[in-house]
């Protein structure tokens, strides 16, 4: 059988077509590995999740019955202590968890701060 002599080049076109076809979706096209999709599908619920809770925490704490002095000292603590404070509250504590969830603390934190009186 007698191959023809133009497919050698054919071949080492198809492989560079290949490689550049990679390059570029990689590089340019958003196309990841199945590891990145995952940790980035990981983070989106993540954080999709503490979206959701953390106005909840807002809601729970804003229901105290000295809640306004409690949020004005919650605005004056250094950012880094707030989530400490939510924490130490109980209000990050959800339905069903032993625990308070720290993302959802600093969260709430954050809202909670963003509303004391004299903030905008």
């Amino acid at each position: 059988m007698k191959i023809p002599s133009q497919t050698k080049p054919v071949i080492w076109g198809a492989v560079g077509g290949a490689i550049l076809c990679a390059v570029v979706g990689f590089s340019w096209g958003g196309w990841v590995t199945g590891a990145t999709a995952r940790k980035e599908a990981a983070v989106a619920a993540t954080d999709s999740r503490v979206a959701a809770l953390a106005p909840i925490c807002a809601q729970r704490f804003r229901a105290q019955d000295d809640a306004s002095a409690k949020i004005a000292a919650l605005a004056k603590a250094d950012w880094w202590d707030r989530s400490k404070a939510v924490e130490k509250s109980g209000f990050a504590v959800m339905p069903g968890s032993k625990e308070a969830d720290s993302d959802v603390a600093r969260a709430c934190a954050e809202i909670l701060a963003k509303s004391a009186p004299g903030k905008s």
